[in-house]
C-alpha cells in the first residue's frame, strides 16, 4: 500500500485502503473530497462507491461529508460467474475468499485495530487534558471498582449472547441451509471441532450481505452470509454474534464486482449528529454548498430553506459567513430553528418568514444563493419557478453564484415546456438506501473500478448543454444525482450582468 506524501500524519503506519458508499452522482464530489481532506491516493470509483488509499486517523475520516458509509477494504475482485456454474461451486468460491488469502484478512484486522487504538489513546489524552485537577483521595479507587464491575457485567452479557447466538446459528444452519451437492452440510459439522483446535481469539463478528444483479437471483444474502461466516469461524476461530459483535464484515456481490470490507463507524457518516430533524439528504446539501465555492465574509441565502439542512451543512464547513434562511411555512421555520439551536448555530443563521417571490432584500445584496426547489408531494413549486428565479436573480450581485436542486419537471419548465429527450447524463441510478442497492458503472461498463475519466465529464457536459440561460444567469455546471426513487439535477449558475442596465 502506498504511503501518502508528506507523512507527518497520525494514523496507520502505511496507507490503508478504504472505500465509501455514495449516492449516485455524488462520486465526483467524494473523489474530490478524499483528495483534499485526506491527501488520498489511488482514488477510483465504480457507481455508488469510491475507493482510495490514505494515512488518516478516525477523526479525519469522520470529516467526510459526501459519503454515506466508510469501510476498510479487505478484498475487491471481479464478480462470480453465476450462469455457467452450480450453486455448490459458487459456495466453494465464496469460501476461497477467506481460505485462499487469510493474510489479507489479518492485515485488514490489524489496521482496523490500530485505528481504534489510536482513537482511544487520543480520546484518553483529551479527557486527561480536560481534567487537569487532582482527584480527591479514594476517588480513583471508587472509579476503578465501578469500572471493574461494569466490565465483569459486560463480559457475562457477551458470553450469554455468544452462547445464544451459536445455538441460533446451529439451528438455522441445520434446518434451513443444505446445498444441492451436500458439501456445505459437511462443512457445518466441522466448524466447532476445527475452531477448538485453533488458537482462540476474543473476536466476535457478524456478516452483512448485499446481492444485486444476476447473483441475487441465484443466492440470497442469508446464504452468502452463512457461507462467509462459517468459513471465518473455521479459518480464524472467531465467534458469531449478531447482537453486539466486535467486528462487522460487509460483503457486496454484484454483476460487476465482489467487494468485502469492515465498516469503520457503526453510524453512517451521512447521519449527522448535529442535525436534530432530517430534511433533505445531508450529503446532497453538502455537495450543493461545496459547489457554490463559499468564501469568508460572503452573504449566503437559502430562500426556501425548509428545515435548514443546506444552511446547517454550509455553516458547519464555512463558519465565517453571513447566512440567511427564508421560508413561507411556519412549521418548516420552527423545525429549522430547532435544528439550528441543536447544532449551536442559532446565532450564525438568520431566519425570515417571507415568500420567495417577495424577498425583503435590496437588489444585488447577496453573494451566493443555494436552494432546493421543492418538488415533493407536500411542498411543490411548479410553473412558478421562472418567477421565483427572477426574484433570486434580482437579489444576487453580478458575479454571484446560484446552486439549485431541480427536478426534471422544473428543467422542462425552464426550457419552455419542452419534453426531455432521454437522461440528462450517464450518471443515473438510485441512491443507496439501507437494505438494497443496484450497481452499475457510470458508463455501464462491467469493470471492477476505473479512475476518474471522461464518463463524468461527458455526462456533466451533456447535462450542461441542455441548461438554458435564465436572463442574466449563465449555466456553468450540472450534476445529475439520485434522491432514492427519483433523480434531480444540481445546477450551478453565475450572474453575468445586471438586468435593466
Amino acid at each position: 500500500m502506498a504511503v501518502v506524501p508528506g507523512g507527518a500524519r497520525s494514523g496507520p503506519p502505511s496507507g490503508a485502503q478504504f472505500f465509501c458508499t455514495a449516492g449516485r452522482g455524488l462520486e465526483p464530489f467524494l473523489m474530490r473530497e478524499v483528495r483534499e481532506r485526506l491527501a488520498a491516493t489511488q482514488v477510483e470509483y465504480i457507481s455508488g462507491k469510491v475507493f482510495f488509499t490514505a494515512c488518516s486517523d478516525l477523526n479525519m475520516l469522520k470529516q467526510l461529508k459526501s459519503a454515506e458509509r466508510l469501510f476498510l477494504l479487505i478484498k475487491k475482485q471481479l464478480p462470480f460467474p453465476v450462469s455457467s456454474v452450480s450453486k455448490g461451486k459458487i459456495f466453494n468460491e465464496l469460501q476461497r475468499l477467506i481460505n485462499d488469502d487469510p493474510e489479507s484478512w489479518l492485515n485488514a484486522i490489524s489496521i482496523w485495530k490500530n485505528l481504534l487504538e489510536l482513537d482511544a489513546k487520543k480520546e484518553k489524552l483529551s479527557h486527561k487534558n480536560a481534567n487537569p485537577l487532582k482527584r480527591k483521595v479514594g476517588e480513583d479507587d471508587t472509579a476503578a471498582k465501578k469500572l471493574k464491575t461494569e466490565q465483569i457485567q459486560e463480559i457475562q452479557e457477551t458470553k450469554e449472547c455468544q452462547l445464544e447466538k451459536q445455538i441460533e446459528e446451529k439451528l438455522l444452519e441445520q434446518g434451513n441451509f443444505i446445498t444441492e451437492e451436500g458439501k456445505f452440510q459437511e462443512l457445518q459439522n466441522d466448524v466447532t471441532e476445527a475452531a477448538d483446535t485453533r488458537n482462540q481469539t476474543d473476536l466476535t463478528f457478524r456478516v452483512s450481505c448485499r446481492c444485486s444483479g444476476a447473483i441475487a437471483k441465484t443466492l440470497t444474502a442469508q446464504e452468502v452470509g452463512r457461507v462467509i461466516g462459517i468459513a471465518l469461524m473455521k479459518q480464524f476461530g472467531w465467534k458469531a454474534n449478531l447482537r453486539n459483535p466486535n467486528l462487522e464484515i460487509f460483503i457486496h456481490l454484484s454483476d460487476i464486482y465482489s467487494v468485502l470490507g469492515i465498516p469503520v463507524f457503526r453510524v453512517p457518516l451521512a447521519c449527522r449528529a448535529y442535525i436534530k430533524t432530517a430534511g433533505m439528504r445531508s450529503t446532497i446539501a453538502w455537495a450543493m454548498a461545496s459547489l457554490a465555492e463559499i468564501k469568508a465574509g460572503a452573504v449566503v441565502l437559502d430562500p426556501m430553506c425548509g428545515l435548514g439542512t443546506i444552511l446547517l451543512e454550509a455553516a458547519k464547513e464555512w463558519p465565517d459567513v453571513y447566512y440567511v434562511g427564508a421560508d413561507v411555512s411556519d412549521s418548516q421555520l420552527s423545525g429549522a430553528y430547532d435544528n439550528l439551536r441543536a447544532a449551536g448555530l442559532k446565532d450564525k443563521i438568520e431566519l425570515l418568514r417571507v415568500s420567495v417571490i417577495e424577498l425583503p432584500l435590496p437588489s444585488e445584496s447577496v453573494d451566493i444563493i443555494i436552494s432546493d426547489i421543492p418538488f415533493g408531494k407536500k411542498f411543490k413549486l411548479g410553473k412558478d419557478i421562472k418567477r421565483t428565479l427572477q426574484e433570486m436573480e434580482r437579489v444576487l450581485r453580478v458575479g454571484g453564484t446560484i446552486v439549485l436542486l431541480l427536478s426534471e419537471d422544473h428543467h422542462r419548465h425552464l426550457k419552455g415546456g419542452e419534453a426531455s429527450s432521454g437522461p440528462l447524463n450517464s450518471q443515473g441510478g438510485h441512491t443507496e438506501e439501507p437494505g438494497g442497492e443496484e450497481c452499475l458503472t457510470p458508463a455501464g461498463k462491467a469493470a471492477v473500478s476505473e479512475p476518474v475519466s471522461s464518463s463524468f465529464i461527458a455526462g456533466n457536459q451533456e447535462c450542461l448543454d441542455r441548461m438554458p440561460p435564465l436572463g442574466s444567469l449563465v449555466p456553468v455546471d450540472c450534476y445529475r444525482v439520485s434522491l432514492g426513487k427519483t433523480d434531480a439535477l444540481i445546477s450551478k449558475y453565475k450572474k453575468s450582468y445586471s438586468p435593466g442596465r
